[in-house]
């Protein structure tokens, strides 16, 4: 496994948690990126994955990217590795999880929203406060009309407001809010559920709600229905699967 400066990795039973560990607020700097960059890459070659949870040391989560790389000296790198994160994120077919701690802005919040589920604690925060530097959050204008609408969208990018956790869920960005006590609890129970799972059927579950978005219906039932009966009903896992409940078992997944 790569040595990492800013990142820590831990992967068991399919899961990988990597957690931000740049001192004190996990602010992403360019050399942070490349190797969130590089562990995404290396989770995309790994077919036993099940999901990835991206967690925060310290009392943010992540507080956003350095304003001083930012720069027109740094500006392209930064965007080159920033853009990369989420061109990987997308290319992921696994669940992608953020456990949000602390604050969550800028593009720490763009980090939690490319991600599938957030299970954020009672006391994360969110927020683009990006404007008020003279800037707009390049990803969060691409996926925030997606989850929130587009009106509701560009008042977050141009109040620059901070949004808690409870507001956040409202809103329909955040998926759980956990009280403090039962955080941690709350957020492996997810976790578990997905490590119950067939990594191969996981990804197969992924495809097929983003495969489809955004086309007519009848174009999306043929396309779903194909890769129901034409892929995934030709997988072992499938058949283990109807087999252990007709036998009343736990299923013993191949991945294949």
């Amino acid at each position: 496994m790569a040595a990492y400066q800013f990142i820590k990795v831990e992967t068991a039973d399919g899961v990988k948690r990597i957690t931000f560990n740049r001192p004190k607020h996990n602010v992403f700097d360019i050399e942070m990126m490349k190797e969130i960059n590089a562990e995404l890459s290396a989770s995309m070659r790994d077919a036993d994955l099940k999901c990835i949870v991206f967690l925060g040391e310290g009392p943010s989560w992540c507080a956003g990217v350095e304003v001083g790389d930012h720069k027109p000296e740094m500006v392209d790198d930064m965007i080159m590795e920033f853009n990369g994160i989420f061109e990987r994120t997308e290319k992921l077919h696994i669940p992608l999880i953020a456990g949000v701690h602390g604050n969550c802005l800028g593009g720490g919040m763009e980090m939690a929203i490319a991600c599938d589920i957030i299970a954020a604690s009672e006391k994360a925060a969110f927020g683009q406060p990006e404007i008020k530097l003279g800037f707009f959050p390049p990803y969060a204008a691409i996926r925030l009309p997606q989850l929130v609408g587009p009106a509701r969208a560009i008042e977050i990018c141009t109040t620059g407001g901070i949004y808690p956790a409870a507001e956040a869920k409202d809103m329909g960005f955040v998926s759980h809010v956990f009280d403090e006590d039962n955080y941690e609890k709350g957020l492996e129970k997810i976790i578990a559920n997905i490590a119950k799972c067939s990594p191969l059927i996981l990804r197969f579950n992924k495809r097929a709600v983003k495969n489809h978005l955004g086309l007519r219906f009848e174009q999306a039932i043929r396309g779903v229905s194909d890769l129901f009966l034409n892929e995934l009903m030709k997988t072992e896992d499938t058949l283990e699967g109807i087999a252990s409940f007709e036998e009343k078992r736990k299923p013993v997944w191949k991945n294949k």
